[in-house]
């Protein structure tokens, strides 16, 4: 018999019946217990010196002091994982977004009928699960202004080819950070991200508004263009294909792959196919093993990769399983991959 300990959850909420919806969802799992429930940040503070729980679900629109201002400052004193509920509500899109980018690690909408309390239930218990059995170290999107960090990078002459990027959870935080050191005649860019639709492009908007180069949702058979780049969108796969002498995207709707739709590994299968093209994939903070194995064909394509270090990783997953895989060629720290990616492009074949 297991004398395992359970996983602490707190649950903060200025409902009353979202309180007892999410309590009552994890009530009775044998590795999960909800060890208190708070009507607002200031109770919340109390109960989590109180109680020392190892994962807190958190509302968004509360009194007192709002969601997003809490989490700021759990992320600055005390680092814990926090799970988002938020609503379905446009402006609860947007601050679920700004909460991704605070240091959360998931954002799961509020169900908007009693049919999708079952769904949201399994979804939360689910990621609970696989925080507990990863090493997760929440951090904020850190704050750096794209004209400043990518002014002294640069890319020595033309190349013929494309950047790849693959993340999951902290990769909102990661991502921005990484962007906003790469110069504006980047070599095209495509990017998977794990997110929820109500998300994803407010993500890609959000990145659009803060980086140096253009960031925009793939459509299909789009070409790719320097300067641009590309996000996988919710609920369909990422490939390049080399289409009438130019790449093009492919958007494609296809079955999940390792549980994942868009997943990296498609993506990063698709440009280890291509012929005479410069590839750079880069595989970032992350759950699970997505993008392993299509790193592992790039790396064997000839092409350069690079595997966020753990140092730097929100959640040591993704980018852990393409190491031991023998997929990276290169491990760096995040604030060290726009650097990487500039030299493997100045190494590249000439176009």
């Amino acid at each position: 018999m297991s004398t395992q300990r359970k996983t602490r959850v707190l649950v903060v909420d200025d409902s009353a019946t979202s309180r007892r919806m999410l309590s009552g969802a994890l009530r009775g799992e044998p590795d999960i217990e909800v060890v208190a429930e708070a009507a607002d940040a200031f109770s919340a503070s109390k109960l989590i010196a109180q109680h020392r729980p190892d994962v807190i679900t958190l509302d968004i629109e509360m009194p007192k002091m709002d969601g997003l201002a809490f989490l700021r400052h759990l992320m600055k004193h005390q680092p814990i994982p926090v799970i988002i509920v938020s609503s379905h509500t446009p402006s609860g899109s947007a601050l679920s977004l700004e909460a991704l980018r605070a240091g959360a690690v998931e954002v799961i909408p509020k169900p908007v009928d009693p049919r999708s309390v079952v769904a949201l239930a399994s979804r939360l218990k689910t990621r609970i699960r696989q925080l507990r059995a990863s090493q997760v170290h929440p951090r904020p999107t850190p704050r750096v202004h794209a004209t400043a960090g990518a002014a002294h990078l640069k890319i020595s002459r033309p190349v013929s080819g494309l950047i790849a990027i693959g993340a999951s959870t902290g990769g909102p935080q990661a991502l921005e950070a990484l962007l906003t050191q790469l110069p504006i005649d980047t070599p095209p860019i495509v990017i998977v991200q794990h997110m929820p639709a109500l998300f994803i492009r407010l993500f890609a908007e959000r990145l659009n508004e803060v980086c140096p180069m253009r960031v925009v949702m793939a459509t299909d058979g789009e070409p790719l263009s320097h300067g641009v780049a590309v996000v996988a969108p919710a609920g369909h796969h990422l490939i390049v294909e080399h289409q009438g002498g130019r790449l093009r995207t492919g958007v494609r709707r296809g079955p999940p792959v390792g549980h994942q739709r868009p997943a990296v590994d498609v993506l990063f299968h698709s440009l280890a196919r291509l012929r005479r093209i410069s590839v750079v994939g880069v595989l970032l903070t992350g759950m699970g093993r997505d993008g392993a194995d299509g790193m592992v064909a790039l790396r064997r394509a000839g092409q350069e990769t690079i595997a966020e270090d753990e140092s730097s990783c929100v959640v040591f997953g993704m980018p852990r399983e393409a190491i031991a895989r023998g997929g990276a060629v290169h491990v760096v720290a995040l604030n060290r991959i726009a650097a990487t990616i500039v030299k493997c492009l100045d190494r590249a074949p000439k176009p």
